[in-house]
């Protein structure tokens, strides 16, 4: 019988390619997700689910959690910039909200608890060396220091009848049906694609590590099937052997993605956040489970089938559909959200 694994943040860019990546492995997959970016979809959502359950984390209750085996928990503000929009949501929302689901969770019976922590929690490192789980962490946002201290203080719940794991992905990229644009890779393709243009402002130096979003969601279904001694209390960082790329080879990337495109480097930026990280340990301890595989040129491949599918234009690219700091910042102005990010009309 299949297992039930709730995924909170279903409705977001990763939820939307990771539930039906788990419904094809098999499981029964209940959604959580409180619903700021379900309008957001530039393809009809191909989420086949028990059931949604529309609902802050923030408010969690252990009933919530009746019938679930175990809980992927990717829900919170998504990126700094919405760390930027008000650091106390992004610590009530990412951090408050994130702990309580845990222990709601564990009260209820889960057995499994993946957490979507951040490689943003190494902030500003040295590039020269690939960060290691065990490197010095410097998260320098809102963001990544909310992750962190989830990770910190998840680990104390951690018994055998409640196992956690805490998975750091790389940035991500590639096609989703809830599309963002607002991240590295995928903008550069956006650019490319609607504008045959892709100009950075810094030098291109600032090395970004990336994963691909179903190999992010591969990951999160390794710690679901491994024996439970492999990853029980354990971080992994989520990445591939090579997916350490420089600014400038993923906008080179995207670029030869799209015939015709330019690419010009005005370098008037100074991009501090710079950092190479290794995910060796998930390829070695978890190689049985976790089998990546994307790169950034198949992935670019994938976006332009996409916006062809779907006539993406600049517009789009630029509205409140794919940018999530315009779709809140839109919801609040409509009165559908409140200033504290929460759901006032559904």
């Amino acid at each position: 019988m299949a297992k039930t694994v709730m995924v909170t943040g279903n409705l977001g860019y990763i939820g939307s390619a990771m539930v039906p990546f788990l419904t094809q492995k098999g499981y029964d997959v209940v959604g959580y997700d409180t619903g700021y970016y379900e309008d957001c979809y530039l393809q009809p959502s191909p989420q086949k689910l028990v059931r949604q359950i529309k609902k802050d984390v923030r408010d969690s209750v252990p009933e919530d959690f009746t019938g679930i085996d175990c809980v992927i928990h990717l829900a919170g503000l998504s990126n700094d910039p919405l760390g930027a929009f008000d650091e106390s949501l992004t610590y009530a929302i990412n951090y408050e909200g994130s702990m309580r689901m845990a222990r709601c969770a564990k009260e209820a019976g889960v057995k499994r608890f993946v957490f979507a922590s951040s490689q943003s929690v190494y902030g500003i490192s040295d590039t020269s060396r690939a960060a290691d789980e065990e490197s010095l962490k410097n998260p320098i946002t809102a963001y990544a220091k909310s992750k962190l201290k989830v990770e910190q203080e998840i680990s104390p719940l951690c018994s055998d009848d409640f196992i956690t794991t805490c998975l750091r992905p790389a940035t991500a990229y590639g096609m989703s049906p809830n599309l963002r644009c607002d991240i590295v890779f995928n903008a550069f393709m956006a650019y490319a694609y609607t504008s045959r243009l892709i100009e950075i402002k810094s030098d291109g130096t600032p090395v970004r590590p990336m994963s691909h979003i179903l190999d992010i969601s591969a990951a999160f279904a390794a710690v679901l099937e491994a024996p439970a001694e492999l990853v029980r209390n354990e971080v992994f960082n989520v990445g591939t052997p090579d997916n350490n790329y420089t600014v400038r080879e993923l906008a080179e990337a995207a670029k030869n993605s799209v015939p015709g495109c330019e690419l010009t480097f005005t370098g008037e930026d100074k991009d501090p956040r710079s950092y190479r990280v290794t995910s060796q340990k998930i390829l070695t301890v978890l190689k049985d489970y976790y089998h990546p595989q994307w790169n950034i040129t198949k992935g670019g491949e994938q976006l332009m089938a996409f916006f062809k599918a779907v006539n993406f234009d600049r517009a789009t690219m630029d509205s409140w559909k794919c940018v999530r700091l315009k779709c809140l910042k839109k919801r609040i102005e409509e009165g559908t959200i409140d200033n504290s990010l929460r759901v006032t009309a559904r």
